[in-house]
């Protein structure tokens, strides 16, 4: 699983000309899912995710979480953070899940996320042509690989 994690003032996800999700300060996430991808990548990332510590504090050093701060998540399902592009110019995305393994990954990171949270997140739609704004805040962008955990 492959996750862009960026802090935002605010973000929102648009699907046919109608705004499904919004938010304000918080974390707009990327989320990547592939085949191998087991309940305790969806566990670590979470709990990695609303406890990564990159909101001011006081004295606006980052020494605060989403959690901390009460903001708010948007998870959006993107494919394409597991595109290849070793070969040729136009990527491959065969190491990106399928919709019927992919979809009931998503919805337990969801699931999983609410919990560590303690409320509800904002979502795109699986496999939807989204539109999705941001105003990144900082700019703060942090990319987390479950199989390479650094």
């Amino acid at each position: 699983m492959k996750a862009v994690i960026q802090r935002v003032s605010h973000a929102s996800v648009t699907i046919n000309g109608k705004k499904k999700s919004e938010i304000n300060a918080g974390l707009l996430i990327l989320l990547g899912i592939e085949e191998a991808d087991t309940n305790e990548d969806i566990e670590w990332l979470s709990g990695k995710i609303v406890n990564l510590r990159i909101f001011g504090d006081e004295n606006q050093i980052m020494n605060l979480s989403v959690k901390d701060t009460s903001g708010d998540i948007i998870l959006v399902s993107q494919f394409t953070l597991h595109a290849s592009t070793k070969k040729g110019n136009r990527p491959s995305y065969i190491k990106a899940a399928k919709p019927d393994v992919a979809i009931p990954i998503y919805q337990s990171m969801i699931n999983q996320l609410e919990k560590e949270l303690g409320k509800p997140i904002q979502t795109g739609d699986f496999g939807a042509d989204m539109k999705v704004e941001l105003l990144n805040d900082g700019p703060v962008t942090i990319i987390i690989d479950t199989k390479n955990k650094e």
